[in-house]
C-alpha cells in the first residue's frame, strides 16, 4: 500500500490517533535511519522510511489510518557489539511506547540479532527477518467513558494491602464464568470484588500487568515465566489477561476492571520492573530496547560495552541516569496515573533505580524527577528496597514520601513464632512501625509494609508446614528459591493428619495473622493466604502458570477466612493499632497515662535490662486509646478503647498477671488465637488478675471506655 507521509510532530512520544491520522515517535539517538512498518490484516509489511528527526526523536504522521493499527520498528545504524551498538535493520522491534502489544514473542533464532550457529556469538551478524515472530505494537484509541471515576484516596494508615496476581486469583474461581477466568474482567466480577470487600482489603496490589516476555528456557521445559517480572511493554497491559480481544482491547478491559474497583472503594496499586527488560544480556534477543538504541538504554561495562552491568539477576540494567530512561520510566508512570487510573506502584528491586555509576544513591535524579513530579509524586509508592547487587539491601533508606516492603518486619515475626532465639526489642520495634529505621527520617509509622509473606517464598500455609523448599517442579533440582526460610514445619514434612500438628499449624498461622494486624504500619496480605492456600512448599513458583499457584476456592479453610475477615474488621474498628504518628513513650495527657507501655508477665513494666534477653518468648504490652491522631482534613482527635495484648511465643502456657487498676479497673477479652476467638463482648478480668496464656498463642483484652 501507498501512504502519505507527513512531518509529524516529536512529541508525545509513541503512536497517537487523532481521529484522522496517526503520529509515531521514536528516541534512536545513535540510528542512521528509522523505517517505520505497518501491517495489514494479512500481515503483509508497508515500509516507511521516516525523513524527520528532532534532536534524538524520529517522528511521521501518517493520515488516514486509525487505532487497531499493528506496526512495529527497523532501525539501522552500525553493528559494533564491543562499542554497544547491536543495531540489525533485518529485526523487527516493538515500540517502547507501545500501548497495546499483540500477543506474545514466538522464540525463533531469527529474534537473536546475532547467527546462534556462528562460533562468535554475539559478535555475528544475523540476516534472517524476525517479523512473523515478534509480536506487533497496536495503535489505541484512548477514549474511554470513566462515568464518574473517583480515586478511594485512602490515607496511609487506613490501607490494607491485598497482593495478587491477576491469572492465579480467578482461574479457578468457580463462580466465574469460565471463559473471563484469569483475565481483568475476571478481576472485576463481582464474585471477586465481594470477596475483597467481606475480607476487608481496601488496595489490591497487582503483581506485573506490563506486557512481560516467557524465556526461551522456561518454555522449552514446559514452564512459564508466570509472575511476569520480565517486561518488554512499560505502557501495555499484558494482553494474555485478557478475555475481549488484541487490538486494544486489552487497554479498555484493565479500566473496566480499574473502575469496577474504583466503584467498590478499592484502590489499585501495580507492580512495575524499570530495573530491566527482557532482551537479557549480550546473548538475549533483540526485542525492542537493544535493537533501537542500546547503549541509550542499558548501563554497560565501561571497560568493554559488548557486556552489561547486571544490578538484577536478568542479564541487563536499565540506565536510570539517563534523560531519555528517565523520561521513559516518568512518562510510563504518568500514563498509567492519568490514563489508566492506577492509584499506585510498587517498584521491583527499586535500589537498582537509586544506583548512579555503581553505589545506590537516595538521591539520585530518579528520586529528584518523581519528588518534583506533581502527578507521580501525589500516588502512593512503594519501594523493594533491594537488589542483588553490592551494597543493594536498602531498608529504611529511601526517601521519606516512600513505602518500604520491611523484609526486616517479615525476618523478626517468622522467627519470633517459630521460637528462634531474637531480642525482644528488635519485636517490639517491628510491632511499633520500625521506628528505628524510619523514625529519624521524619518519615511515619506507614512508610512499613509491614509483611509475612509475600509472592516470593512460602505461603502463610506453607511456612507452619515445611521445613524446606520443595521446588523440583521448578526443573532446577530444587537448587533456586531461598534456603532460610525461617519456617517450621511441627514435626512432620508437608500435609498430615495428625491432630495436635495440625491445630498448633492452625493457632501459628492465627498467631502471625494476628500479629501482622496489630502492627503499627500498612499490612499486606498475600492473596490465599487468607484460607490457607499452599504451593505443596515450593517457595519459588515464579514458573508455575498451573494449580501450584492459582487459588484454589474449592479447598479453603473456611474457619481461617472467617478469622482473617474479623482479624481485619477488629484493626479497622480500632485506630489505636493503626497510628498516624509514632509511640512516645510518654504520658498522652498532664499526668495521664504513657502511649504505650511494655509489661513482663508478672505484670511489672519492663526495664532496659529485659530487652536484651534473647531467650524470652513473651511479653504483654498497653496501647493507650487516649487520643489518637486520627484521619481528617483537620487532623482531628479520636478516642479508642484502650487494649492490653499478649504474646506468648513460648510452647508452654504461662500465668500472665493483668497491668494494676490505674490502667483499667477490669479487662475483657476480645480475641484469643488458641480459642480461635475474636468478639466484643469476651470474658471480664479484674485490674491485676492472673490469667492462663496457651502457649504459642496472642490474647487481646480490652479497655472499654464508657
Amino acid at each position: 500500500m501507498n501512504f502519505i507521509q507527513y512531518p509529524g510532530k516529536p512529541y508525545p512520544i509513541g503512536a497517537t490517533w487523532d481521529g484522522k491520522g496517526v503520529n509515531f515517535a521514536l528516541y534512536a539517538n545513535y540510528a542512521t535511519a528509522v523505517e517505520l512498518c505497518l501491517f495489514d490484516e494479512d500481515n503483509l509489511e508497508t515500509k516507511i522510511e521516516i525523513k524527520e528527526r528532532s534532536h534524538h526523536i524520529w517522528h511521521v504522521y501518517i493520515p488516514g489510518i486509525s487505532h487497531g493499527q499493528f506496526y512495529g520498528y527497523r532501525v539501522h545504524g552500525p553493528y559494533e557489539p564491543q562499542n554497544g551498538l547491536r543495531f540489525n535493520p533485518n529485526k523487527l522491534l516493538i515500540d517502547p511506547y507501545a500501548k497495546s502489544i499483540a500477543g506474545p514473542v514466538n522464540w525463533h533464532p531469527s529474534v537473536f540479532g546475532f547467527d546462534l550457529d556462528d562460533e562468535e556469538k554475539d559478535l555475528s551478524f544475523s540476516t534472517t527477518d524476525s517479523a512473523p515472530y515478534i509480536p506487533k505494537s497496536v495503535v489505541i484509541d484512548q477514549n474511554f467513558d470513566w462515568e464518574d471515576d473517583k480515586r478511594p484516596d485512602i490515607p496511609p494508615e487506613k490501607i490494607i494491602i491485598y497482593e495478587t496476581h491477576v491469572k492465579g486469583f480467578t482461574k479457578l474461581c468457580p463462580d466465574i464464568p469460565q471463559e473471563i477466568r484469569g483475565t481483568f474482567a475476571a478481576l472485576a466480577h463481582p464474585t471477586s470484588i465481594n470477596h475483597l470487600k467481606k475480607l476487608g482489603i481496601n488496595a489490591v496490589e497487582l503483581m506485573p500487568v506490563h506486557h512481560f516476555i516467557v524465556d526461551e528456557h522456561l518454555q522449552k521445559k514446559g514452564l512459564s515465566n508466570y509472575w511476569g517480572y520480565n517486561t518488554i511493554g512499560f505502557f501495555a497491559p499484558d494482553v494474555r489477561y485478557s478475555s475481549s480481544g488484541i487490538h486494544g482491547e486489552q487497554v479498555i478491559e484493565f479500566k473496566q476492571m480499574v473502575k469496577a474497583l474504583h466503584k467498590a472503594g478499592l484502590e489499585v496499586i501495580i507492580d512495575v520492573v524499570y530495573n530491566h527488560t527482557a532482551e537479557g544480556n549480550e546473548l538475549g534477543p533483540t526485542l525492542s530496547f537493544k535493537g533501537i538504541d542500546n547503549p541509550c538504554y542499558y548501563r554497560l561495562l565501561d571497560e568493554n560495552k559488548r557486556f552489561y552491568m547486571d544490578y538484577t539477576g536478568t542479564g541487563n540494567t536499565l540506565n536510570a541516569n539517563l534523560p531519555n530512561v528517565l523520561r521513559l520510566i516518568t512518562d510510563s508512570l504518568r500514563y498509567w496515573i492519568l490514563e489508566m487510573h492506577v492509584d499506585g506502584f510498587r517498584f521491583d528491586l527499586a535500589a537498582t533505580l537509586a544506583r548512579e555509576l555503581h553505589d545506590v544513591n537516595m538521591l539520585s535524579g530518579f528520586f529528584d524527577i518523581i519528588y518534583q513530579d506533581p502527578i507521580i509524586s501525589q500516588v502512593k509508592l512503594i519501594a523493594e528496597p533491594w537488589d542483588v547487587g553490592e551494597g543493594g539491601y536498602q531498608v529504611g533508606n529511601f526517601p521519606y514520601d516512600w513505602a518500604e516492603w520491611n523484609g526486616k518486619y517479615r525476618d523478626c515475626m517468622r522467627d519470633f513464632w517459630r521460637g528462634a532465639d531474637s531480642m525482644l526489642g528488635e519485636f517490639a520495634e517491628r510491632l511499633t512501625g520500625s521506628p528505628d529505621l524510619y523514625r529519624e527520617d521524619l518519615r511515619k509509622p506507614t512508610a512499613s509494609i509491614n509483611f509475612i509473606t509475600a509472592h516470593d517464598g512460602f505461603t502463610l500455609n506453607d511456612l507452619v508446614s515445611y521445613n524446606e523448599k520443595h521446588n523440583e517442579a521448578n526443573g532446577e533440582d530444587n537448587q533456586d528459591g531461598e534456603n532460610h526460610n525461617r519456617s517450621c514445619n511441627y514435626g512432620v514434612e508437608g500435609p498430615t493428619d495428625h491432630p495436635e500438628i495440625i491445630r498448633l499449624r492452625d493457632k501459628q498461622k492465627r498467631n502471625l495473622l494476628t500479629t501482622l494486624f496489630l502492627s503499627q504500619g500498612t499490612p499486606m496480605l498475600v492473596a490465599g493466604d487468607e484460607f490457607g492456600r499452599t504451593q505443596n512448599g515450593n517457595n519459588n513458583a515464579y514458573c508455575q502458570d498451573n494449580e501450584i499457584s492459582w487459588l484454589n476456592w474449592e479447598n479453603m479453610d473456611h474457619s481461617l477466612l472467617e478469622f482473617s475477615q474479623k482479624l481485619i474488621s477488629f484493626r479497622k474498628k480500632h485506630p489505636v493499632f493503626s497510628k498516624r504518628g509514632w509511640f512516645q513513650g510518654q504520658p498522652v495527657k498532664a499526668a495521664g497515662l504513657n502511649d504505650i507501655v511494655w509489661f513482663l508477665p508478672e505484670g511489672i513494666a519492663m526495664t532496659e535490662n529485659n530487652w536484651s534477653h534473647d531467650f524470652a518468648k513473651s511479653l504483654g504490652v498497653y496501647f493507650n486509646g487516649d487520643e489518637i491522631t486520627a484521619v481528617g482534613t483537620q487532623g482531628e482527635k479520636v478516642v479508642d478503647d484502650s487494649f492490653y495484648v499478649i504474646f506468648n511465643a513460648y510452647h508452654e502456657p504461662l500465668d500472665y498477671v493483668l497491668p494494676p487498676e490505674g490502667f483499667s479497673p477490669n479487662w475483657c477479652k476480645v480475641l484469643d488465637t488458641s480459642e480461635n476467638c475474636i468478639t466484643e463482648d469476651g470474658q471480664v478480668f479484674p485490674a491485676s488478675a492472673k490469667i492462663n496464656v496457651a502457649g504459642n498463642s496472642v490474647v487481646v483484652l480490652k479497655h472499654r471506655r464508657d
